[in-house]
């Protein structure tokens, strides 16, 4: 099977209204946690304190900050982690985008913090690889994945191929590779190579560029891989440390923040394109919904046809990424999304792989993503406190996540970590400025 995709921005509007408030601040310093914390502590001085959080969202970005909470927990603390999705984990447009990994713009450029955020998405790959390793290979029946396509494969590392489209397509991306990081090498190479790599494909001007150390991942797998893992290490910790670890899963929707208001001491919103639609944040964030469509294409029953495609794509062939992008690899789609979404995509993948024209069309997903808006550093996420947007003077209790867009996969491992590291401070001096900045336009 593969999986042919893009984001298509198809009419839907971002709310970005410029209402007064307070002035924002960087939170409290890291000794301020209010006395709702020490309300929870027990009074015996043998007890250890107690810290409880609600991560609202199981994507990309919730998953991610609630690995990192329990990761940077102090030892001596107990530890509650409530993870709410109504959907489950990798329900919404994480669990349906295209999973191709790698750290540069569709010119090449490397990316706001590119070559850290790769790297730290990958390390993250490797934690959810080896808590599949661990816990068997059944083991994500429990976490809700019921397919058996494709192997049940988490990660394929077999690079990415981009061929160029036209002259100007290729001195940009030329020039700009120049200055690839180490970690993903950019290659440039001629027809010849190319098809070696991917047989048949179409070069338009005889050249193309390879991410030899660029993934494809499988993302709902990959989720419930780093939920499993995340579960793992609760029951790690909580043997080690003489103390408890936890993280639930909760199948229901949050209608309003206040209905969480007493119960934790921090809530962390990532909820993509839903996060707008919490009435407390209703029209403060500077987003644009855009939703993105992924059609499945796969070989027709002739069995000449597969077992020649088989001969001439081997094991390690890459990804195709361009216009479209093909994933050599849901949320389903009314009838008529998916033959709208197919025929915008195919033009553009056959434009480099002339043959998937005879493939047989599958079914489609689709995900609402949450594109934030254009800065000098190019489109960043939204994060940091948003106590202010709430009403609240509550010390740092609410903390947006969001605005990934569809660089989710590659931004998620490092500003979960950064996300985690000022929840448990209570500061949000740990948070990029870039990332904050949007909150003075506010």
């Amino acid at each position: 099977m593969v999986f042919v995709g893009e984001l298509l921005s198809w009419g839907f509007h971002g709310r970005f209204c410029a209402l007064p408030v307070g002035k924002h601040t960087k939170g409290p310093p890291a000794n301020s946690l209010s006395s709702r914390k020490s309300l929870r502590t027990l009074s015996s001085s043998f007890s250890s304190p107690s810290l409880r959080y609600a991560v609202l969202g199981a994507g990309f970005a919730g998953i991610s900050v609630a690995w990192h909470l329990l990761k940077q927990c102090p030892k001596d603390s107990n530890l509650k982690v409530d993870l709410y999705d109504e959907v489950g984990i990798g329900g919404g447009a994480s669990g349906v985008s295209g999973g191709l990994l790698h750290p540069y713009s569709p010119k090449g450029k490397l990316l706001w913090r590119g070559a850290d955020c790769f790297r730290e998405c990958l390390a993250l790959l490797s934690i959810a690889e080896a808590a599949i390793c661990s816990n068997g290979s059944n083991s994500l029946a429990g976490v809700g994945d019921s397919s058996s396509d494709l192997d049940n494969f988490l990660v394929r590392r077999r690079g990415i191929l981009r061929p160029a489209m036209d002259m100007k397509n290729f001195n940009n991306f030329n020039d700009n590779a120049q200055n690839c990081d180490p970690s993903c090498s950019i290659e440039t190479i001629d027809k010849d190579t190319a098809w070696k790599l991917a047989p048949n494909i179409s070069l338009p001007v005889n050249s193309a560029f390879h991410m030899p150390q660029a993934v494809n991942v499988h993302p709902l797998r990959y989720l419930q891989a780093l939920f499993l893992a995340c579960q793992n290490l609760g029951r790690q910790l909580s043997s080690t440390s003489h103390t408890q670890k936890d993280l639930c899963l909760h199948k229901k929707t949050v209608q309003n923040l206040i209905e969480l208001e007493d119960e934790y001491d921090a809530v962390i919103i990532c909820l993509g394109a839903k996060a707008d639609m919490l009435p407390e944040l209703y029209g403060w964030l500077p987003l644009r919904a855009c939703r993105g469509v992924i059609a499945h294409l796969e070989l027709p029953g002739d069995t000449s046809l597969e077992s020649c495609f088989r001969e001439h794509y081997p094991d390690d062939t890459p990804s195709v990424l361009s216009d479209a992008w093909l994933a050599i690899q849901g949320t389903r789609i009314s009838t008529d999304e998916a033959t709208k979404a197919l025929q915008e995509l195919l033009p553009k993948a056959s434009a480099f792989y002339p043959g998937i024209k005879d493939w047989t069309f599958a079914g489609a997903k689709a995900g609402l993503r949450a594109m934030p808006p254009l800065t000098a550093h190019g489109s960043l996420p939204l994060l940091g406190c948003v106590d202010n947007f709430i009403g609240k003077d509550t010390n740092c209790r609410y903390w947006l996540f969001g605005g990934l867009g569809s660089r989710g996969l590659l931004y998620h491992a490092l500003l979960g970590r950064l996300t985690a590291q000022a929840v448990i401070s209570c500061n949000e001096q740990f948070l990029p400025s870039e990332l904050t900045s949007w909150k003075n336009n506010s």
